[in-house]
């Protein structure tokens, strides 16, 4: 598994996601642009990465536990975006999108841990 490469892809689908809501919503508020941020410090995250393989790792890991974690409420709203008893329902569907795409980000970091992790075991030295 190639971690930057996912750093990378991961950072530039949270650029897109948070661009793309922010002028999806009319450029309202600059709080659509929460999951763009974090896409750049996430590219950061994989330049160090491209070095560092393991603390650039470790860097986006917990930027992508820190996106879940803040969104994650979001998750618990999804059924009343269908029933159409939200106030802003447009927020509600990107945080949802940004929590599932933070959680799919961090199975995949946690996975590339556990096969380092074991190569290093197999292969000592």
């Amino acid at each position: 598994m190639n971690m930057p490469r996912i750093i990378f892809t991961f950072a530039a689908i949270f650029i897109l996601l948070g661009v793309g809501a922010y002028f999806g919503t009319g450029a309202r508020s600059w709080t659509a642009l929460i999951p763009a941020i974090l896409g750049v410090l996430l590219a950061g995250a994989g330049a160090i990465s491209l070095k560092h393989l393991k603390h650039g790792g470790h860097a986006a890991a917990t930027l992508g536990l820190l996106g879940f974690l803040g969104t994650a409420k979001s998750l618990t709203k999804v059924p009343a975006l269908f029933s159409g008893g939200l106030e802003r329902p447009e927020a509600v569907a990107v945080q949802a999108v940004f929590a599932a795409l933070c959680l799919v980000f961090l199975v995949l970091c946690v996975k590339s841990f556990i096969d380092a992790r074991k190569a290093r075991t197999s292969n000592p030295g």
